[in-house]
């Protein structure tokens, strides 16, 4: 599985990379905190999956990672999805490392 770490994502959105950001944790955890990606809860992939961008690299988060990584072996394992890269940490370790000021859960 391919992977991005946050200092990597924080660069892609100071460079204006053309990629898209999906959360795939629940509306109440991104209520709490969020990266701007689409929210798109894990249980609604398999019914949401035309709100997927198949043309551009797609990089997946969660709180910690695990979810993501599960999402994104559904994708590739299932529909065949390329192109997707599991956030390393998830929004704890954009947090930690570098929004310390963002609240966590």
């Amino acid at each position: 599985m391919k992977s991005v770490n946050v200092k990597e994502l924080k660069d892609m959105i100071d460079n204006d990379v053309d990629f898209q950001l999906i959360d795939v944790r629940e509306p109440f955890e991104n209520d709490i905190c969020s990266l701007g990606g689409l929210l798109i809860p894990m249980a609604e992939i398999p019914s949401r999956i035309g709100e997927i961008d198949k043309n551009k690299k797609v990089v997946v988060h969660c709180r910690s990672g695990a979810r993501s990584a599960s999402v994104i072996d559904y994708l590739e394992r299932e529909l065949k999805m390329e192109h997707l890269y599991n956030l390393e940490g998830g929004i704890l370790a954009w947090a930690h490392e570098i929004d310390p000021e963002m609240e966590t859960y």
